[in-house]
């Protein structure tokens, strides 16, 4: 498995924030790059695919060292969700196999409720996150028989971003990700 198309993406992603473009453009431009990596499946190595029983894994692809910008891969084993819960920063969300509903949530009379239809992710599509399009969702993988894998780039190390969970009784419970990885893979390789 090479890691060039990875590699390829993260220096694309760099250089379209080194040209310092606003959230907009951002999602706009950063989910033209990210529907080309998942357009795609040929580069996520088998370490950072790996599905739990219990719970959905968050395997840290790549972390920008100036903090601009994180990779993520998402698995989901079958029948796995997110509770109710936010970003803080934007994100792009790019489907690299099976599919994935997400299912946005807003404020209503001081709790969340479900706003609108849930958003199902296909191989190749791309969605957004952020406080400014909507930034709290509920994930769920959309089969209950095999794994999903989506792509994640957020405006932080998002492993490390203090968010919020948002009970079914009211309120918010704030919560730090993390990763189940420690290591991030090698983009040096070929």
């Amino acid at each position: 498995m090479s890691a060039a198309p990875l590699r390829d993406f993260v220096a694309g992603f760099a250089r379209l924030l080194d040209r310092r473009p606003g959230e907009a453009d951002i999602l706009e431009s950063g989910g033209s790059l990210l529907r080309g990596l998942v357009a795609r499946d040929d580069w996520l190595p088998e370490a950072f695919a790996q599905p739990d029983p219990v719970r959905y894994q968050q395997y840290l692809l790549h972390a920008d060292a100036t903090g601009r910008f994180s990779v993520v891969s998402f698995v989901w084993g079958p029948g796995q969700a997110t509770p109710v819960h936010d970003h803080t920063v934007w994100g792009l969300i790019g489907m690299l196999r099976g599919a994935e509903y997400s299912q946005p949530y807003r404020e209503h009379d001081g709790r969340m409720a479900a706003a609108g239809p849930p958003v199902r992710l296909e191989p190749g599509d791309v969605g957004a996150v952020s406080p400014t399009v909507g930034d709290v969702h509920r994930v769920h993988n959309a089969f209950d028989d095999r794994v999903s894998i989506s792509i994640h780039v957020y405006g932080a190390d998002i492993g490390a971003v203090k968010r919020h969970t948002y009970p079914a009784g009211g309120g918010r419970k704030p919560f730090v990700s993390g990763y189940a990885n420690t290591q991030p893979p090698d983009l040096r390789r070929t």
